[in-house]
């Protein structure tokens, strides 16, 4: 069955093809890929919604916000450390996070824009 969504031709434009190859495969897809990945997890989006929105919030304070515990909070918050999306600072007994830079806020924000679009 002959379908309209799908090419009827092997490649259309083969430069441009063999350019975008080279280019996605020397670019770090795989860390980008787990950007998204561990933002495709609720708790964590909701973290770093809310870090969006407060330059820097306590390991406490993020628990209480997403209603889970200072460990499940604190473990969520050590997966985006890991993947490059947040930062942490320790005073005292108090373990503070934001996010890592500028960007990484800037994403979350248009994500909640697009999120808020009216669908056609």
């Amino acid at each position: 069955m002959k379908r309209d969504d799908q090419c009827e031709i092997f490649t259309f434009d083969e430069a441009k093809v063999s350019r975008l190859q080279e280019e996605i495969l020397s670019e770090d897809v795989d860390m980008m890929a787990g950007m998204f990945k561990a933002l495709a997890d609720k708790t964590r989006m909701h973290i770093a919604y809310a870090l969006s929105l407060e330059p820097e919030l306590c390991v406490c304070d993020i628990a209480q916000i997403t209603n889970t515990s200072s460990a499940t909070a604190s473990h969520h918050l050590r997966t985006l450390k890991k993947l490059g999306l947040a930062r942490h600072r320790k005073q005292g007994k108090l373990a503070f996070y934001s996010l890592e830079d500028g960007h990484i806020r800037q994403m979350i924000k248009m994500a909640y824009e697009h999120s808020q679009e009216e669908r056609v």
